[in-house]
């Protein structure tokens, strides 16, 4: 008999065996970077921990200095150290994003080292992060999960040492990651400057086909094919160009993510509508209504700061749509990615839609 949770209706039925038997996403009560808490609370609970010095153990005798940290909300911490490099360090992980588990596990693999790319960085080594329902889902899923990840990261030129795995009511799969970099070469989320253009560099609507696949069982090729594309090729390419700016779009959506990046920059961002690319079938499944509580969330904290010029609710979702390894917003021309808007000196609203 099917038992569920009083709090997520997570079903804790003992799972049919065999890889293509599961349909994992049921075993989680939301999906992927959808399930991030909200980003206005994370900012709640974050703020002021490098403040002050009351309560606080003095850092002593730092191996490097810290030149990206908490400050603005960037995608992975960097550390300069001796011979004029810099380490990158990030950490992400999710519950299943699709059924199928080695999808999931590439998935949340891609999905990680974009940190490292989302700074300019290339990922050196990445350790498993595993929660697991032992009791509920066969381990032989667990070993397609990790096999998914060891495969995106081997293509990314990336070790895999190890890791650390929990029982856990509900699967959970990511990385730790560490990177190396060029200090001189970042890609910051504050560095953004007036009159560039921004370029993003996958479609959106991820989120809202994720949503109608977890609803429905509906597979979307399309978009397993953009979440377990690496970032790499666009982070060098951004650098190759001069770009000294950039963030990946991933929970917090377009909006969201452009928010922060405007907000740290001190400056207005702009988006042409009309120029976003999305993956086939994103409009109908947020006609349909399979919009995530988080995409939701997402437009609600961006909205006192966004100028939506008329545009409808449909459009505003789609921007907002909580996506899983997005694509690089990148303040610059980046070949081969369209270019979806500008910066312009902060006039009003952080965010402005035309």
């Amino acid at each position: 008999m099917t038992r569920t949770t009083a709090e997520s209706g997570v079903s804790t039925r003992p799972a049919p065996s065999g890889p293509g038997a599961v349909r994992l996403t049921q075993y989680a009560h939301g999906g992927g970077c959808a399930c991030k808490i909200p980003p206005g609370e994370l900012e709640a609970v974050v703020a002021g921990l490098l403040d002050g010095t009351e309560g606080r153990v003095p850092l002593s005798s730092p191996a490097g200095e810290l030149i990206i940290g908490l400050d603005d909300g960037d995608d992975a911490a960097v550390v300069r150290i001796e011979g004029g490099r810099a380490i990158v360090a990030t950490a992400d992980f999710f519950t299943p994003v699709v059924d199928d588990p080695y999808d999931w596990g590439r998935i949340a693999a891609a999905n990680a080292l974009s940190d490292v790319y989302a700074v300019g960085g290339e990922p050196l080594v990445a350790v498993n992060l595993l929660g697991w329902p032992r009791d509920v889902l066969p381990l032989e899923l667990a070993k397609e999960v990790l096999r998914g990840g060891l495969d995106v990261a081997r293509s990314a030129g990336c070790h895999v040492a190890g890791g650390h795995s929990v029982d856990d009511p509900e699967p959970k799969y990511g990385m730790a990651v560490t990177g190396l970099a060029d200090p001189g070469r970042l890609l910051r989320i504050d560095g953004g400057r007036a009159g560039l253009p921004i370029s993003l560099t996958k479609p959106l609507g991820i989120g809202v086909l994720n949503t109608r696949h977890k609803a429905t069982g509906e597979v979307f090729p399309q978009a397993v094919a953009a979440m377990t594309t690496l970032n790499r090729d666009a982070s060098r390419a951004a650098l190759a160009a001069g770009a000294g700016c950039a963030t990946d779009v991933t929970g917090f959506g377009l909006l969201g993510h452009l928010y922060k990046l405007a907000r740290a920059s001190g400056v207005t961002a702009v988006v042409d509508v009309a120029a976003v690319p999305y993956l086939e079938g994103a409009r109908g499944a947020v006609r349909d209504g399979y919009v995530s509580g988080g995409t939701r969330r997402n437009l609600a904290w961006v909205e006192p700061h966004l100028d939506p010029a008329g545009f409808g609710e449909e459009d505003l979702l789609l921007l907002a749509d909580a996506q899983t390894s997005g694509g690089l917003l990148v303040v610059g021309e980046v070949p081969g990615a369209p270019i979806v808007g500008e910066l312009i000196p902060l006039d009003g609203p952080a965010l402005r839609l035309r």
